[in-house]
């Protein structure tokens, strides 16, 4: 999402901000290749659209650019049952993260029995530290003919985490302890409260009103819904469709998603791209085309800095662009000079391909030269040093202890 300047484009007349300020906002798509890490799609939607309502247009610009055989990463933003048969039903290979009140995952997390530290069917895995194990849904859907179609590549991959487990329980409990306190003062001070307030910041708790004056007259702790938090804290779940993966290597693919997250955060500071400067459709539409290119450039810098050595040289693709930036060209009286490649600066054109200009000083001319010469007066020779005809040797004469006169 990102907030706009101008008031009368068509994406943001509709748009409403998440930042809270005064001003109108797009949604944004980057579709990622999964081999190369490049952006090959990119396209804005008003931000009252949301996520999967844009999965339609998506899936259409994609078939009609002309990509076939598409494995799509899909967030909880896209988890729908309609995107899911929409999916399933084009034929599209799936890794989806879905949420636990899903019905497939919260039937299969409810039949789960209780344990202690980690549930009895589910495999630890020292890599990942976490458990996991799949589940097989046997799932059937009416298509577009009014056909029954049954599901077979449809897999549940589900995860426990016991250390988020912990910190959800802990949050749950603050959380109930702190509405507890709110609704006692809120009591005691008979102040009249509205109910869809009452909804949202009292969750946990069933409060009565009185019709009448709208003070609470009761409240009491929601035990199902605090059981069922419980129940499922730990948990989370990823759904694939058409792909032959485990569950190991399909949270490692999901994981891939990281660096797209990646890509946005450095679009939206090294790039200066966090707002829409500009208010006709034409400048958008150009500064969008200016933005896309960068995005190429950057996602072939990541590429480049983690398939090299580089990786181990630069903690980040940012420090090559840190390393980089002292060089300097220089034009003056009809000459060009350009600042020596030195250090890292010529592993960095090796990588990449790149030739060092012609008379810039390299790393290794550097290494051909004679050391520097230390700072002060250079020592005498000491073959010449007062040396004489009846000394040749330059021998100081002794005096009677054998020491030299002062």
């Amino acid at each position: 999402s990102r907030s706009a300047f101008g008031n009368s484009l068509a994406d943001i007349y509709w748009g409403k901000n998440k930042e809270n300020i005064k001003l109108e906002q797009t949604n944004e798509v980057v579709v990622y290749s999964l081999s190369t890490y490049m952006p090959v799609y990119y396209r804005t939607f008003p931000s009252n659209m949301a996520d999967n309502c844009s999965l339609d247009t998506i899936l259409s610009d994609l078939k009609f650019a002309g990509f076939k055989d598409l494995m799509f990463i899909t967030d909880c933003g896209y988890e729908t049952i309609s995107n899911l048969e929409k999916m399933i039903n084009s034929d599209y290979s799936l890794i989806m993260f879905a949420k636990i009140g899903q019905k497939e995952v919260a039937k299969i997390i409810n039949d789960i029995q209780e344990f202690g530290i980690s549930p009895e069917e589910m495999v630890i895995n020292s890599e990942l530290e976490i458990y996991y194990k799949q589940y097989d849904i046997d799932y059937r859907y009416i298509d577009n003919i009014d056909h029954q179609k049954h599901i077979t590549r449809l897999v549940v991959n589900l995860y426990f985490d016991p250390i988020r487990r912990c910190n959800e329980i802990m949050a749950l409990d603050q959380s109930i302890q702190n509405q507890k306190n709110e609704l006692d003062n809120l009591f005691r001070k008979k102040s009249a409260m509205n109910q869809d307030t009452l909804k949202r910041d009292f969750f946990y708790f069933k409060v009565v009103l009185d019709p009448e004056k709208n003070v609470i007259v009761s409240f009491k702790l929601n035990e199902n819904k605090v059981n069922k938090c419980r129940k499922h804290s730990g948990f989370f779940s990823i759904i694939t469709h058409g792909v032959d993966f485990d569950a190991k290597k399909t949270l490692q693919t999901y994981r891939i998603r990281d660096e797209q997250e990646k890509n946005f955060q450095q679009m939206k500071d090294q790039m200066v791209a966090d707002r829409q400067q500009n208010w006709s459709e034409d400048g958008k539409t150009g500064r969008l085309f200016i933005l896309f290119v960068t995005l190429i450039m950057g996602s072939y810098l990541r590429h480049i800095w983690k398939s090299t050595e580089l990786k181990n040289k630069f903690s980040s693709s940012l420090e090559i662009l840190d390393e980089m930036r002292s060089i300097r060209c220089i034009e003056h009286g009809g000459k060009i000079r350009i600042s020596p490649f030195i250090g890292a600066q010529v592993n960095i054109c090796e990588e990449f391909g790149f030739s060092i200009p012609e008379g810039c000083c390299s790393l290794k001319n550097y290494s051909n030269q004679k050391p520097k010469r230390k700072r002060g007066r250079p020592p005498k020779d000491k073959s010449q040093a007062g040396s004489s005809p009846d000394n040749p040797q330059g021998q100081k004469p002794k005096g009677k202890l054998g020491r030299p006169p002062r």
